[in-house]
């Protein structure tokens, strides 16, 4: 079905003023339908706590704040975020137009985790997101979490007035930290990770917003209408009913964050990573918060004592482009005001990414061998996983620095990357048989992440103490690749081409590929999203890559091997010459910029000498 309908829609600049737009769309009949029945998990139900109960972050200002505006606070940390851009981010706006054009309702799903609010205000329907108001928009803001309570009661370490709140929930607590499955406290209550604070409202010390399990409930999530059958392969549940089993590891998986760390060895006595992360909490890290919020001498207000690991609210992670496009998306509608703190919580972000994975590099007369180290607590890379991906650079110099190969190259003109020469970490879903009947599109790779049912590929690197059973079972399984029990590294072997003698070797990361966003942007049939996005990324470098790390190794190369044999030979010599009559810039022997006849007296003088 395909017919030509005039539409109004709610649009957000950055600061998100709300506005009007009028557009022309070509609307298409969507392939699933979803009821809010589809949908139902245990918590906090849409409306069941008031819009007056849960404050905007306005109210967090005057006390989480510093005296000297340029020094940081907690807030500024938290509103250079993406956790406080969520209800701002044109990336998962531009995701959720297509999801709802796949399958029906199904952003009132999204919004839980990304724009949290909507089941305080009630707004998660319409799932478009046109019914989004200021208070929505706020993200996930600082009463939001510091609301919540941990669904699974523990006598004697939970907070004692938690157990009447589980119990009046109609449907019971949720038995998972999963899939935005929260729980607030009623009366908005905060929470909090001191016992001796001094706070002006009333708070309750909270032991779950210290564990990792708190992030869970939104960084492990699966497509509860899709569920795992007794043979490992996926199936679309029947439609307007509950979903058969909330347990987010028979559901097809979005994000696996949660069980990538639970499964770790940090999550299990904790890693010393020699103050990699962590802060001043320590070497040794265990929880996401440890990594996350790490800990730093600082005030958590103003009027409060300075403590020596105040839990840092940058919540930095691998978003820099996401940031990117929001700094560009304000600096649009309010010129540079209010744009420090997400420079700041940019710079955050790489910072971060630097450091979650090492290179180790070796070479004999063949090869180089290059071992990509993950240092993260989860996998490399991990998280939401359209767009996101790692790959390796490798090139090869010769002695007058010049590039002889290079593998994983990026063309920075084109915004494209010569995936064929190099690893790429990255997982990609695809559409079984099954899915194809039903929906009628074709099997096989695909981009539309709602209604995939099948893992085409997921080679990213496992974090340490990784186990393949164990992650198989939480529906995060290495699939077109393999690593060992214990594994959290990939080694990577490159044939040595001829007068190379030095290699230089980067990890970068890349979440908003020109591929993607070109996905997005031309099956976008319903709102202004997909063209709101492309025209941000065209405007922020186009989702230039991130290096992470680098390194460099010398190489015993002989400089007269011009055709890789690792001899020189006679076939150098005619090698050689066809480059020099081209004027070809590998015939300039002598490395002074131009291709003379006393290059071809240098090249011979090198090949009588041989490779040494």
């Amino acid at each position: 079905m395909r017919f030509i309908a005039r539409h109004r829609y709610w649009f957000m600049g950055t600061g998100f003023a709300l506005g009007v737009l009028t557009v022309a769309t070509v609307v298409y009949a969507t392939i699933i339908t979803l009821t809010l029945e589809d949908m139902h998990l245990r918590g906090t139900q849409m409306g069941a706590v008031g819009a007056n109960v849960i404050f905007h972050s306005d109210s967090c200002l005057d006390c989480h704040t510093s005296w000297d505006a340029q020094e940081p606070s907690l807030f500024s940390e938290w509103e250079g975020s993406l956790m406080a851009n969520a209800g701002r981010d044109p990336l998962f706006f531009a995701q959720m137009a297509l999801a709802n054009q796949d399958v029906e309702n199904v952003g009132y799903y999204c919004m839980r985790c990304h724009v949290p609010m909507t089941f305080v205000t009630g707004h998660a329907m319409p799932a478009d997101g046109s019914a989004l108001d200021q208070t929505d928009i706020d993200g996930v803001n600082c009463h939001f979490c510091h609301a919540m309570v941990d669904p699974v009661y523990q006598a004697g370490v939970s907070p004692p007035e938690d157990e009447a709140i589980l119990n009046a929930l109609p449907s019971g607590p949720p038995q998972y930290y999963a899939n935005s499955q929260f729980v607030l406290d009623p009366d908005g209550t905060r929470r909090g990770t001191r016992a001796d604070s001094a706070a002006l409202h009333w708070r309750i010390e909270s032991p779950f917003h210290t564990r990792g399990e708190f992030c869970m409930t939104c960084h492990e999530v699966g497509n509860i209408a899709v569920s795992r059958q007794a043979d490992g392969t996926y199936r679309y549940n029947a439609l307007n009913q509950r979903v058969p089993d909330e347990n987010p590891h028979t559901q097809f998986p979005l994000e696996r964050t949660g069980s990538e760390w639970k499964l770790s060895a940090f999550a299990n006595g904790g890693v010393d990573m020699g103050g990699r992360f962590g802060g001043t909490r320590g070497p040794v890290v265990s929880t996401c918060q440890d990594c996350h919020m790490p800990g730093a001498a600082d005030q958590a207000c103003f009027f409060g004592p300075t403590r020596p690991d105040r839990a840092g609210h940058q919540f930095a992670g691998a978003s820099a482009q996401v940031l990117d496009l929001i700094i560009e998306q304000r600096r649009r509608d309010n010129g540079e005001e209010g744009l420090a703190p997400l420079h700041a919580g940019r710079a955050a972000a790489v910072s971060m990414l630097q450091r979650a994975a090492t290179l180790e590099l070796a070479a004999d007369a063949a090869s180089l061998d290059v071992r990509v180290i993950n240092e993260s607590g989860h996998k490399l890379p991990t998280g939401h996983i359209e767009g996101r991906r790692v790959w390796v650079n490798v090139r090869f110099l010769d002695a007058h620095g010049r590039i002889v190969r290079e593998h994983g190259r990026y063309d920075e003109a084109e915004a494209l990357l010569d995936e064929s020469t190099t690893t790429v970490y990255e997982m990609h879903l695809g559409l079984s048989l099954y899915a194809s009947q039903v929906t009628g599109l074709p099997a096989g790779q695909t981009m539309r992440m709602s209604l995939a049912d099948t893992i085409v590929k997921d080679n990213r690197i496992p974090p340490r103490g990784f186990n393949n059973a164990a992650f198989e079972a939480a529906g995060a399984p290495v699939v077109a690749h393999q690593y060992a029990d214990g594994q959290y590294w990939d080694d990577l072997e490159f044939a040595l081409p001829g007068r190379a003698r030095r290699a230089e070797v980067a990890v970068y990361y890349q979440q908003t590929p020109r591929g993607y966003i070109e996905h997005l942007r031309d099956h976008n049939h319903t709102d202004h999203w997909g063209d709101t996005l492309f025209d941000l990324w065209q405007a922020t470098g186009r989702g230039a890559p991130i290096r992470m790390t680098s390194a460099s190794i010398e190489l015993n190369g002989c400089n007269a091997d011009y055709n890789g044999s690792g001899a020189a030979d006679v076939p150098d010599i005619f090698e050689f010459l066809g480059l020099w009559f081209a004027g070809n810039a590998a015939a300039d022997f002598d490395g002074n910029g131009q291709v003379q006849v006393a290059d071809i007296f240098a090249f011979l003088n090198a090949w009588f000498a041989g490779c040494v």
